[in-house]
């Protein structure tokens, strides 16, 4: 463990510029670790760093030397200085995720190119599958599931029994989910 010279914190406490600069450049090393290790990011730990070394020159008068070594207490300091940039960071980004305003700036996931072309191939794809399907099968289920009719609306439409319909529109989303699988072999895997 490094040690200053014992007479370094009084001349620091004093005022003295040149034994200032003298602990900091001993300590700047460890201050900057542990700074890192919170921040992650090297422009912000310097930042925090310095931050920790004025915060060490606030508190110099509050060292007391007969409770423990100077490096102990001063990585104390560092390292609670750390937590709490920590916790104010991580305070001040869940509070700018909460903000609508801030909300309405990141694209939402509709907005994303990528996401415009994936939509635009499954709807290719299900017509595709719909189109493979036959007749009996793929009239009440494009009435159902596209146009949002009732059963008994497409009961009505394809003259058949009500039963019937609830049946071929089953059997044809079952059909259908089997031809899309069998054409994409990389959705099973989504």
């Amino acid at each position: 463990m490094i040690e200053p010279q014992p007479d370094l914190v009084p001349r620091c406490r004093a005022g003295d510029e040149a034994a200032w600069r003298e602990l900091v450049a001993l300590y700047t090393r460890k201050v900057f670790g542990v700074a890192y290790r919170f921040v992650g990011k090297v422009d912000d730990a310097e930042d925090l760093t310095q931050e920790i070394f004025v915060k060490v020159y606030q508190s110099l008068d509050r060292y007391r030397p007969g409770e423990g070594h100077f490096t102990t207490w001063l990585m104390t300091l560092a390292r609670n200085h750390a937590i709490d940039d920590y916790r104010k960071r991580r305070q001040e980004r869940t509070r700018r995720t909460d903000d609508p305003a801030v909300l309405e700036t990141f694209p939402s996931g509709a907005d994303s190119p990528l996401r415009a072309v994936e939509k635009q191939d499954r709807i290719r794809l299900v017509h595709r599958g719909l189109r493979s399907l036959p007749p009996d099968l793929r009239e009440p289920l494009v009435l159902c599931d596209l146009k949002g009719m009732p059963y008994d609306e497409i009961a009505s439409i394809l003259d058949l029994p009500l039963g019937t319909v609830k049946s071929r529109i089953n059997r044809g989303r079952l059909e259908l989910a089997k031809r899309l699988l069998a054409s994409r072999p990389e959705m099973t895997r989504r």
